[in-house]
């Protein structure tokens, strides 16, 4: 592992993460990068995690979270155990720590950073190191919440949303990889590593650009009822992107990019109704339009296959969204001739999942199987090829 040339084949990874930056890890891994993590005797407590194998009762968020790693055992007891732990970061390129980690706590990343002056170490906690929150916890939800991701969902007449999964926590993973990157850059180039600090919190702050954007500038928005952008579903706070009924399931819609090729559809289709009326021409009546346009809009999607329409909207160069759940996302066409889906092995099962998110021409990333290390608590770096 990793099986063949990879962009980040060469890079060594010390996965010490937690639930909030383990798909940030997965990215690397998946990219070829040797990736160890290290587990309690007792097992990783995120192999708890379900949904699990009905056959096997391994957890199958662990196997997609976990991917391309190769894995040992560490007996938190034992001082000959820790010492094997620690001499890893000697070797090491990258360290991700994640607070509720139970092994993060037993490595020394100040003597790691002596003994390993390009160790680029990126802890990912839910509030940083500083700050009046710095010691608190935030599961996704609170993190969520918080964060303000929460907070835009659900329309203005139902309490806010969850967001699907976990996904405040994909977002912060993200990051993690991006910073992990830059760090790695900037060692390779320097011969110096650095320690950075991946908040969670930020992390969702700075997704909510539109949020933010309302919030200081509001002023300006006719439309604006309040400083605060309320809650409203699925609706982008220009109005013009909404999610529609259609005649069998739901469609994303919007008339941006190009407002007359959305109009000349309408009129193709004899659904223009009142919008030719020469009062919208006038510029004062812009914000009258785009209201009509939209209404005109649902009211000609709400009979329309969500098939044919979304195929349509493509021969037209309209970004509309098929919405689709899981079981119709799995038999997705364009996913399968990307051969976006790989196999995995789970307890000597084979399983169709998910696969990267993005292609190399020359150093392809590829979804590895698990492989487990027997240490007798001393050569782990030589077990692991990592002599320094």
């Amino acid at each position: 592992m990793p099986t063949r040339c990879q962009a980040l084949t060469k890079t060594r990874i010390v996965d010490l993460s937690d639930d909030k930056s383990i798909y940030g890890v997965k990215m690397l891994a998946d990219l070829g990068a040797d990736t160890v993590r290290p587990e309690p005797t007792e097992g990783d407590p995120l192999r708890q995690r379900g949904p699990f194998d009905n056959k096997s009762g391994e957890s199958l968020w662990y196997a997609y979270f976990a991917s391309s790693r190769r894995h040992f055992s560490v007996n938190e007891a034992s001082s000959a155990s820790l010492y094997e732990l620690n001499a890893l970061l000697s070797c090491a390129d990258i360290c991700f720590l994640g607070r509720e980690n139970p092994l993060a706590a037993h490595v020394n990343i100040d003597a790691a950073r002596i003994s390993n002056p390009k160790l680029v170490v990126v802890d990912v906690s839910p509030f940083g190191s500083s700050g009046p929150w710095a010691d608190f916890k935030a599961p996704d939800l609170v993190a969520g919440a918080l964060g303000g991701s929460v907070g835009v969902t659900g329309d203005e007449y139902t309490p806010p949303l969850k967001l699907f999964g976990e996904l405040n926590f994909t977002i912060s993973g993200s990051y993690a990889a991006a910073a992990a990157l830059a760090g790695l850059h900037h060692a390779e180039n320097t011969g110096q590593g650095q320690c950075i600090e991946v908040p969670v919190h930020e992390c969702i702050a700075s997704s909510l650009e539109h949020v933010f954007m309302w919030y200081y500038y509001h002023q300006y928005f006719p439309n604006a009822r309040a400083q605060a952008l309320e809650r409203r579903g699925s609706l982008h706070w220009t109005n013009l992107y909404v999610v529609m009924p259609t005649k069998d399931g739901r469609m994303m819609i919007t008339p941006a990019p190009n407002m007359d090729a959305q109009l000349a559809w309408l009129v193709e289709e004899g659904a223009f109704q009142d919008l030719l009326d020469p009062k919208y021409e006038d510029p004062a009546q812009r914000r009258d339009y785009f209201a009509r346009l939209m209404q005109v809009i649902r009211e000609w999607v709400a009979e329309q296959p969500s098939e044919e329409l979304f195929f349509n909207a493509q021969e037209r160069h309209a970004p509309y969204g098929w919405v689709q759940d899981i079981a119709q996302v799995s038999q997705n066409p364009q996913l399968e001739a990307r051969s976006w889906w790989q196999s995995t092995t789970i307890a000597a099962r084979e399983f169709k999942g998910p696969g990267v998110p993005f292609q190399f021409s020359k150093t392809p990333a590829q979804v590895n199987d698990e492989e487990w290390l027997s240490s007798d608590d001393s050569g782990v770096p030589e077990t692991l090829g990592w002599e320094t």
